[in-house]
């Protein structure tokens, strides 16, 4: 989850995995010390030196620090429409707070403030994206616009406007991410409360500008929301059908997942080869526009041909779809999305002088971890040697040459020993409907470790809806109101990838409510960022089939999860640094066109393919690092999954001494939203780092080559 500010909020959605910025990107353009004209050459600079003098006769030398500090802020800040020179000086003199009770009591009474306008606006926008979020019916026309309205647009221009932004200003401290990381470990609770007041004040951006962007990432949610593949209208070159009818999978989650779940079929290498070759025509843009959820087309991925379909799915057919065949390509929509994001994000590039680019903003108000040190744990992972020992382990298990769908081998979990049929039978039966689920989140969290008075408090606080993209949670802001939970529930009940997501949203859904509900200050509910959240969703994840009563004891747990937490770690983490170039790249290519900018994002896949992936998968030149979906529509949001991976796994060893997990899952959730480094040490002990995984894969190939695996 981003950060938690006042006046934001953040839509998460990782079984899919995201944690969507549809309004969120506030957290991440308000977070700066913006700029302004150099002191002693403002206007306002003679009003500032007499406001000094006046505030040091009044308070004495005890208060010149603040006092300096606070003038400064506001000075950097204050615009001719706020008033004259005079009313600067006015306003500075009497709204200045000395330490003591009055202060105490302002913080209180900003804090309680903030919690309700974040609150009430993150449930109004929820609601306003009902149409685009949840399977309620046929979308209208009238949905996407709702879903891109933005009622908190005009709030910061508000809040300066009546001078609440000011008062925060001049009474509590700005700080650098520099000043975070050195310093934030001495920090008080109250401290780190007050640091992310103030930061939600430091840039000012234009309401107009705001509202672009949020109409930017809901646009492009709805796309990825509604791109479907209808997979029994899949022929292979002998015109037969290799998937169920019916089976209809939102990309990129429901393909991955699918080809995940063929390991285990008799028939399934022909299957998943067939996924992977949809994926790379939709990469490279080459799938034909039509066939993107439709059921009245067939369509053969390996010659791009296109048939009227001879059967018929027993849904209504979707709206404004035909049943003539149009093979034209998609004509780059996907990255025209994309690139629609970056235009708008870049608006909000001039009010942020110390964070001047949306990455920049990502990475230091964000993730409040530098780019580099990100991009250097993604590297140390992919280079070391452990990679090509995992993947000749691979290799022996499926007693064949590993292949690029491989990088989401799913063998070393317990999930291998059945069929996808078997686990969609199982999960249909037991949650025919999204109540179903929500009905048993009770027993769920108890047999997770929670005891029962946490599973009774959160199954409270905890609403399942059913998804109309793949999933998603969407936490609350403020105590009173409850976290949703959103999964895809099919007609004949909740299959597994449904249930597999239900879970994983589950466990943000749970940190949600925690780290609000249980926090000292609503001012840091959340955690550090959205890698944390999915740390912790992944927690719950892993132990899906646990909750179904399939998975039991393992003597080779341990080494197993942590093979599996490197290959997938390893695979997003190339995901990460293809997010990664693509954002340099836009930014070096202001005016590229949607077309030149897919020829850039498949070069870019490719060749950090080649670099790290073809000498393990033995085939060059493929570009399925590039299919994630959170690249179109979550703006440089990837780069989490392969932090979250990093995090979890230090979790995980850190709860395996703690038995049960409930108490020490609730403890660490309310550490809130502190830096990483800070939090990281505080919850498990240890910074973030790539070595404990290293290690630890290291030590489990060590002895599975001893016993002959």
């Amino acid at each position: 989850m981003i950060a938690s500010l006042p006046m934001t909020w953040t839509l998460t959605a990782a079984g899919t995995g995201r944690a969507i910025c549809m309004a969120a990107f506030l957290t991440m353009v308000l977070c700066g010390m913006a700029g302004a004209a150099d002191a002693a050459s403002s206007p306002l600079a003679g009003a500032a030196a007499e406001a000094r003098r006046l505030l040091l006769e009044k308070h004495a030398a005890g208060e010149a620090a603040r006092i300096e500090r606070g003038v400064a802020q506001v000075m950097k800040l204050w615009r001719a429409q706020d008033g004259d020179a005079e009313a600067f000086k006015t306003f500075v003199v009497e709204s200045f707070i000395p330490e003591g009770e009055a202060l105490d009591a302002a913080f209180a009474r900003l804090e309680f403030a903030f919690e309700r306008i974040g609150g009430y606006f993150t449930s109004m926008e929820r609601d306003l994206r009902r149409g685009t979020d949840l399977d309620i019916g046929p979308m209208l026309s009238i949905d996407p616009l709702l879903a891109s309205f933005s009622p908190r647009a005009h709030l910061i221009d508000d809040l300066f406007s009546n001078k609440i932004a000011f008062v925060v200003l001049l009474n509590f401290p700005l700080t650098t991410l520099d000043q975070r990381l050195a310093a934030g470990m001495t920090w008080s609770r109250r401290a780190w409360a007050e640091t992310r007041l103030a930061g939600s004040f430091s840039v000012r951006i234009p309401a107009d500008v705001n509202q672009r962007i949020t109409a930017a990432f809901a646009e492009a949610d709805t796309y990825i929301s509604t791109y479907n593949i209808w997979m029994h209208h899949l022929l292979a070159s002998d015109g037969s059908r290799p998937f169920p009818a019916g089976l209809r999978l939102i990309t990129h989650w429901g393909l991955r997942d699918e080809l995940k779940a063929r390991y285990v079929d008799p028939e399934g290498l022909p299957r998943q080869r067939m996924i992977q070759t949809v994926m790379d025509r939709i990469v490279r843009q080459q799938i034909p526009a039509a066939v993107i959820d439709n059921p009245l087309l067939d369509w053969t991925p390996s010659t791009n041909a296109l048939l009227v379909s001879k059967v018929e799915d027993a849904v209504p057919p979707p709206q404004g779809k035909s049943a003539v065949p149009d093979s034209a390509r998609e004509d780059d929509e996907r990255y025209r999305h994309w690139r629609g994001i970056y235009l708008a994000v870049r608006e909000a590039d001039p009010y942020d002088p110390v964070a001047p680019t949306f990455p920049d903003r990502r990475f230091q108000r964000d993730r409040e971890i530098p780019e580099r040190d990100v991009e250097a744990l993604f590297t140390s992972l992919l280079d070391s040697p452990l990679g090509g020992r995992v993947a000749r382990l691979i290799a022996r298990r499926l007693s064949r040459p590993l292949e690029p769908f491989d990088i989401w081998y799913v063998g070393f979990r317990p999930r291998g020993r059945y069929t996808e049929e078997e686990l969609d039978a199982l999960t249909r039966k037991r949650y025919p409907t999204a109540e179903a689920y929500a009905a048993d989140i009770p027993r769920l969290l108890t047999d997770l470790g929670f005891d029962a008075a946490q599973a009774r408090f959160l199954a409270e606080r905890i609403e399942v809806e059913p998804s109309r993209g793949a999933g998603h949670a969407f936490g609350a802001a403020r105590p009173d109101d409850k976290a949703h939970l959103r999964t895809r529930v099919g007609a004949q009940g909740m299959d597994y990838k449904g249930y597999n997501i239900a879970v994983h949203e589950m466990g943000h859904n749970v940190e949600q409510v925690f780290s609000l509900s249980k926090i000292d200050h609503t001012l840091l509910q959340g955690v550090p960022n959205t890698a944390f959240t999915e740390a912790l969703a992944f927690v719950f994840q892993s132990r899906d089939l646990a909750l179904l009563g399939l998975a039991g004891p393992d003597e080779n747990a341990a080494a197993l999860r942590a093979l599996e937490t490197f290959w997938n770690a390893r695979e997003i983490a190339g995901v990460g640094l293809v997010d990664m170039k693509a954002w340099r790249w836009l930014y070096a290519h202001p005016d590229a066109t949607p077309a030149q900018f897919r020829q850039a994002v498949v070069t870019i896949a490719e060749e950090t393919w080649n670099r790290w992936y073809a000498p393990l998968l033995g085939k060059r030149d493929v570009a399925l690092l590039a299919v994630y979906s959170h690249m179109i529509d979550a703006g440089l949001y990837t780069p989490d999954y392969p932090l979250g991976h990093l995090i979890a796994f230090q979790i995980e060893e850190h709860f395996r001494k703690h038995q049960p997990i409930g108490a020490e899952f609730e403890r660490i959730c309310r550490l809130g939203s502190i830096t990483p480094d800070a939090w990281m040490r505080q919850a498990v002990g240890s910074p973030l780092s790539e070595k404990p995984l290293l290690n630890a894969t290291g030590r489990a190939l060590d002895a599975m080559e001893q016993a002959g695996d």
